[in-house]
């Protein structure tokens, strides 16, 4: 496997021989202007928009506004775009040292036996990425059984385990076989098009009886938490949007892209700094292009969710939460509608499987080599765990999905410590941006109160969580 040098053809489905990570002058390239040149040069944002748009916005989304209606509008919106800052901080270090995250967290103290505090809890988000994926392999092998059962029964072990397997398989070969590229310009199509889908039906709810009003939309736009919701609430925030793992993940996939090589290795001038700062506009275009798909595709599953389910009582629960995902399509337009959702709901889900094993591979063996499994600047070694990390995670994730066989509770679960990792990795943003980001390719006050305000809200959240799972009322 390789990833390729060229900003246009880079894709981080493939591991490349030259060190991508390390920063070389004859890579160095000077920046576009202007959206239309930069547009070529696109990519980690819709990476990350493929792993975004899932799990969170298909499930957890739905969920609170089926258990809460529209009471809670404001909070996708805020939990999409208040951490779109951290994301922009941590990428502007790792251009401008050409590290990834992991590597960077290490770095934070203090230091406990020689490691930085946060890659331990970096250790324990591997059996959060475990919890949280499992939970999106299942249910989207619950979608396919449902579809299409083996044996007859589509809830009964058999054809889930069988579907299960269909999908580990697929993810498998698609890594093995070095066709990630193909797989995401296909499942990104599929994305765009149930998200498409998905709009198309809020806006046919007014004309059916489950229609909204302005009226509905203010009411979701009140900063108000409903009681008994927080862990739903909680969930969503860690889950919608881009969370620990894919801000963890974005680091990767700036530096695999190019911009940190392009900008080259800093020589202290002030030609570095004005490509370095070059390089970071595009990266914000990048991520801000990406919070869009993902803010507009979370807002919708959530009115559908307010709209249809929440006045007829119905909250996806267990082995049953894609039976009742599918009335907000069945109820407005006829039972028709249940296919074409449940394949549209499996390619979403399949899609966000595809997109994260690269990704997750790249954090567990950064994690490892931190541990001591083997040296991280060893490109031949460093290929070979990740090699086995993307054909190792799929099988771990489908199997706990059978041992547990509770989607949602995973996904929150997941969602959860999500939110928690979070806090983390903000004391580490702003660690590294004061200690290792060269001051010269920083913003202004304006990012800097939004970093502020971005940096209280996820610790707000991530303390309610923790004070949530210690059974603490918040409410």
């Amino acid at each position: 496997m390789s990833v390729t040098t060229s900003a246009q053809s880079a894709t981080p489905s493939s591991i490349r021989e030259r060190d991508p990570y390390k920063l070389d002058p004859a890579d160095i390239q000077d920046p576009p202007r202007g959206w239309r040149q930069s547009w070529k040069f696109f990519g980690p944002g819709f990476v990350t928009s493929a792993a975004v748009v899932g799990s969170g916005e298909l499930i957890t989304a739905t969920a609170l506004g089926a258990k809460v209606g529209f009471l809670l509008l404001w909070l996708v919106l805020v939990s999409t775009f208040v951490k779109v800052a951290v994301q922009i901080e941590l990428a502007r270090w790792s251009i401008s040292t050409g590290k990834t995250s992991v590597t960077g967290y290490n770095d934070v103290t203090p230091k406990i036996a020689g490691r930085g505090w946060i890659s331990y809890i970096g250790v324990l988000m591997i059996l959060q990425i475990v919890i949280g994926q499992g939970g999106v392999l299942g249910t989207g092998a619950l979608a396919l059984s449902m579809v299409m059962p083996v044996g007859g029964d589509p809830f009964s072990l058999v054809s889930i385990a069988t579907w299960v397997t269909v999908i580990v398989v697929l993810a498998v070969a698609v890594h093995l076989t070095n066709r990630y590229g193909v797989i995401e310009k296909v499942s990104t199509v599929l994305v765009a098009l149930v998200t498409l889908g998905v709009i198309a039906m809020v806006i046919g709810l007014q004309f059916t009886p489950f229609a909204w009003s302005a009226t509905d939309i203010a009411e979701g736009m009140q900063f108000k938490i409903q009681v008994g919701t927080m862990g739903v609430a909680l969930a969503m925030f860690g889950m919608t949007g881009v969370g620990g793992g894919e801000i963890t993940a974005y680091s990767y996939w700036v530096v695999e892209k190019g911009y940190a090589r392009f900008a080259g290795p800093n020589d202290g001038s002030q030609a570095w700094v004005d490509r370095a700062r070059g390089w970071i506009s595009v990266m914000k275009k990048d991520a801000f292009l990406s919070w869009v798909i993902y803010t507009v595709s979370t807002a919708a599953f959530f009115i559908l969710g307010a709209a249809v389910l929440h006045p007829q009582g119905l909250v996806p629960e267990g082995t049953e939460v894609l039976e009742v995902l599918s009335r907000m399509f069945t109820d407005v337009a006829g039972d028709w509608t249940k296919t074409i959702f449940l394949v549209g709901a499996a390619a979403a889900l399949i899609k966000t499987i595809l997109a994260n094993v690269p990704g997750f591979a790249r954090q567990v063996s950064n994690t490892l080599a931190i541990f001591g499994a083997f040296d991280w600047n060893n490109v031949e070694v460093r290929n070979k765990w990740l090699r086995v990390l993307m054909i190792a995670l799929p099988i771990v994730w489908g199997a706990f999905y059978l041992f547990v066989q509770s989607p949602v509770a995973m996904i929150i679960i997941a969602g959860i410590g999500n939110a928690v990792y979070l806090m983390a990795i903000v004391v580490a943003v702003w660690y590294l941006g004061r200690t290792q980001t060269d001051p010269r390719v920083k913003d202004g006050s304006t990012f800097k109160l939004y970093l502020v305000i971005s940096s209280l809200a996820v610790f707000a959240v991530g303390l309610l969580s923790l004070l949530d799972l210690m059974g603490i009322s918040i409410a």
